[in-house]
């Protein structure tokens, strides 16, 4: 049996666990709706009013004037997070994580030790919200499909099991929208079969949706009949690891601009550091103000944690690409091409760590204990322009 667990309203119900004074009130979090830029969470009551991820925050503005704005802090939702999981890894090692409020659980094997996933899945739920406070949503399946959607179904608090052999039948009188994979371009293509649920859809021949969608049309055919065959996946090392953020306003300052770009660079070096990990490649992702997107990288000689390294590359890499008659309106940075430090190979000459590497591991010292506010890295000393080979990454 799998669980799919979904934290309800993650980063709104964090907010008001943590100030009970706005609890039971419109909460949307994404920052200052006066500024540019897009809601994260909202809160259930914000619901109400039609606000939901991803709107803009003037929209929300619009829909619920009287509601409680607050910045995101995702340092703070990745220790909730990471104390829901620890509850996770009590039943069982195999969890998936999908993003930091959903996760898979596969309970193979834990039912002679600590009884029927149903009882399981319950002693979740409630050890949760006992040690966070936090509302989670629980579907219990045979496959993950099944259970996302069976998660996804009752929320706040839902609790929803599908009895092996009754997939199908649960799944036949559900909308088109609630099957994952099928999004608003695939349900306009579906729009001339007449098709309004999802047993519709499991009852055309698979040869049709072939035709029209090629290898995702059976899997389209495949999920609508409850078939999953994917299993729960524990991750290994990250292939990639970035930041990025959107301005309030379109930039054209170079200096406004490089100075955000050193900040994410800086927490994507920790991020990869904290995992024991040194790189190669260095990611910039560079948009403009019409949303045109660039994705541009460069592969270093040889690998390296460093922090002053990675952020020279990173400066070196926008400077090369930006067109200084556009405003930008967002930027990232981003490390890929991972190795652990015992990959390494080793020269016979090879030299001691250098200074920048001993000052590396004293920031990452200083940040750990007192935060990211305790201290603040200038830019790079000279930066020299070189002509290198530049790669365009897939968006």
């Amino acid at each position: 049996m799998i669980l799919h667990c979904d934290l309800d309203a993650f980063y709104a119900s964090v907010e008001q666990v943590l100030d009970p004074a706005i609890a039971g009130k419109p909460v949307i979090v994404g920052g200052d709706p006066r500024r540019r830029g897009v809601v994260a969470a909202a809160s259930y009551e914000a619901r109400k009013f039609g606000v939901h991820s991803a709107m803009p925050l003037a929209t929300a503005v619009r829909l619920c004037p009287h509601g409680v704005y607050i910045p995101p802090r995702f340092d703070v939702y990745r220790d909730y997070s990471q104390q829901v999981f620890d509850i996770y890894r009590r039943y069982t090692p195999l969890v998936e994580p999908l993003s930091l409020d959903e996760a898979f659980l596969d309970l193979a094997g834990t039912e002679r030790a600590l009884g029927p996933a149903r009882e399981i899945a319950q002693r979740i739920r409630d050890e949760v919200k006992a040690e966070t406070q936090l509302d989670l949503s629980i579907g219990i399946a045979t496959s993950k499909v099944v259970a996302k959607i069976a998660s996804d179904l009752r929320k706040p608090r839902s609790f929803v099991e599908v009895l092996p052999g009754q997939e199908a039948e649960f799944l036949a009188p559900l909308p088109l929208r609630r099957l994952p994979g099928l999004g608003p371009s695939t349900e306009e293509r579906l729009k001339p079969l007449g098709l309004q649920t999802i047993g519709e859809l499991a009852a055309i021949p698979v040869e049709e949706l072939m035709r029209r969608f090629g290898k995702h049309g059976v899997q389209l055919w495949e999920f609508a009949r409850g078939i999953d065959r994917r299993p729960v996946v524990v991750p290994g090392d990250p292939k990639s690891i970035s930041r990025e953020t959107t301005f309030d306003h379109d930039l054209s300052e170079q200096a406004e601009i490089e100075a955000v770009l050193r900040q994410l660079a800086q927490h994507a070096a920790k991020n990869m550091r904290d995992n024991g990990l040194r790189c190669r490649t260095v990611n910039l992702k560079l948009r403009y103000a019409n949303f045109e997107t660039l994705s541009r990288s460069h592969t270093l000689p040889a690998p390296t944690a460093v922090e002053d390294d990675l952020l020279r590359e990173t400066v070196l890499l926008f400077r090369r690409a930006w067109d200084r008659s556009r405003k930008v309106r967002l930027v990232g940075a981003g490390l890929s091409n991972f190795e652990q430090p015992e990959q390494q190979q080793l020269s016979l000459f090879d030299e001691p760590p250098s200074k920048q590497a001993s000052v590396t591991a004293s920031l990452d010292k200083i940040r750990d204990r007192y935060g990211w506010k305790a201290l603040t890295v200038g830019p790079p000393g000279h930066i020299e322009q070189r002509d290198w080979r530049r790669e365009d990454l897939p968006e």
